[in-house]
């Protein structure tokens, strides 16, 4: 197959600018493009959190170098960034809309994944698709979908890969004959969609020669919107190098910065500041456990999405729900117990894994769930929620611990049974056995089902 140039298109941008906008090389004169190369991470940019940054460049890195694509451009909504940065072999195209849009936009974006993950009522959002509000969610996909268009006639792209729920109407508004893709990342239940949005997503999905779901379950209820194109389930997945082992000496180092004593024995929590990622029936747990197990500790890591941050569409939902989650803690009198650490870099997390006993995935409803990944990786067993895409990989107490987050005391339940595990046999087993399920989430099995995909969707 012959090299291949490709258009990648999400909502969250794969770099955040910090501080000044590096975009102005003065004030009010803006740059037409930037080398990321000329900055300096941490303090000038950082990779924006997140499951889809996160597996997305990995797999363009190694496309690339495996010689699979010639030439990839990715197009996000980063109205905090210049409108071209180069990334190596990597052009990112960022498109800003104006803040009276933006609000429109992030109003029908919420109400999607409520809905989707059954956090408002099925009528509360009925009309949706014929509000004021839809206006603008549409107008910010025209938008993209331009940029994409232009961007097609200046490099002759073989294929588009689209991802997520923000983005499904972009396919649907590009003008275009060849290969389209379309990634939903997260879950779909045909069930949680009320009637009147049925015809228009179902619009939306047949805009695509392929849609690509992370869990089978996905798959099977997808169809229900009888979308033309072929619906595929491919595991989401991470590169295991992009993650470190560091020594003892910078795991205390990390741990005394946060507030960690030498003793302490730590639950870890990794998710971004949502109700959806359930910190609360972790802390409920904690709670619960955290009289028997006086040198337990609950650590929650991260802040807020794209969404909620002062660097994307700026909504608050994020610092709301931390405040209540907070609450709860001072509430449970755990104020010394549990830590919130906000958003850590990739070192600083790493020695977190190698610090923590287990780690729990809490969350009421995920799309995959790549947290449990990582915990393999580092060689630590993980509790995961029945209501995550992961779980169909997951047999209880062979690879990980499965809980049904609507289940009293279920969480409880299967903390205890690794706090209180006599010779760390459980615990042995599920870090054996989930470092060989780790494998079907890697990068090197994406690249190969990834690379299928594309190949016969292109030679199609």
């Amino acid at each position: 197959m012959p090299a291949l140039s490709i258009c990648i298109n999400t909502q969250t941008p794969l770099v955040q600018f910090l501080g000044t906008n590096p975009g102005t090389s003065a004030p009010g004169s803006p740059r037409a493009d930037l080398d990321l190369a000329a900055l300096t991470e941490g303090r000038d940019y950082r990779y924006s959190p997140g499951g889809v940054t996160r597996m997305v460049y990995p797999l363009v890195r190694r496309l690339i170098h495996e010689g699979v694509l010639r030439e990839a451009h990715w197009v996000a909504l980063n109205p905090h960034a210049p409108p071209t940065v180069r990334l190596n072999d990597l052009t990112l195209h960022n498109v800003s809309i104006a803040g009276d849009r933006m609000a429109g936009y992030g109003t029908v974006k919420e109400a999607i994944w409520g809905r989707i993950h059954e956090l408002n009522g099925v009528e509360e959002h009925d009309e949706l698709f014929w509000s004021e509000a839809f206006s603008e969610y549409a107008y910010y996909n025209r938008r993209t979908a331009e940029l994409i268009q232009q961007l097609d006639e200046k490099f002759d792209f073989d294929a588009f890969y689209i991802h997520d729920f923000q983005q499904l109407a972009v396919g649907h508004m590009l003008g275009t004959l060849k290969p389209k893709i379309f990634r939903w990342h997260i879950p779909f239940d045909a069930a949680t969609i009320p009637d009147k949005w049925r015809a228009m997503l179902s619009t939306y999905l047949r805009s695509y020669d392929v849609v690509v779901v992370s869990a089978q379950s996905y798959a099977k209820s997808l169809r229900q919107l009888e979308p033309t194109g072929k619906v595929i389930r491919l595991y989401p997945y991470i590169d295991p190098t992009d993650y470190s082992h560091p020594n003892a000496v910078q795991v205390e180092a990390v741990s005394r910065r946060i507030g960690l004593a030498p003793e302490d024995q730590i639950a870890l929590v990794v998710g971004r500041m949502d109700p959806i990622k359930g910190q609360d029936l972790a802390i409920s747990a904690f709670a619960a456990v955290a009289a028997d197990y006086p040198h337990l500790k609950l650590v929650l890591v991260g802040n807020g999405s794209f969404s909620g941050s002062a660097s994307g569409l700026g909504l608050s939902k994020s610092a709301r729900w931390r405040t209540h989650l907070e609450e709860m803690v001072v509430e449970a009198r755990l104020q010394d117990r549990v830590l919130f650490t906000g958003h850590l870099g990739q070192e600083e997390l790493d020695s977190l894994y190698e610090r923590c006993r287990f780690t729990l995935l809490p969350s009421v409803r995920e799309g995959f769930g790549l947290v449990a990944v990582e915990s393999w990786i580092h060689d630590r067993p993980a509790i995961v929620t029945e209501r995550a895409g992961i779980a169909e990989l997951i047999r209880d107490g062979v690879n990980a611990l499965l809980f049904d987050p609507d289940e009293s005391g279920a969480l409880v339940r299967q903390m205890k049974r690794l706090l209180d595990d006599p010779g760390g046999k459980l615990r042995a087993r599920l870090v054996r056995n989930g470092r060989t399920t780790a494998r079907k989430c890697s990068l090197d099995a994406a690249e190969r089902a990834e690379g299928e995909m594309l190949a016969a969707v292109t030679e199609a």
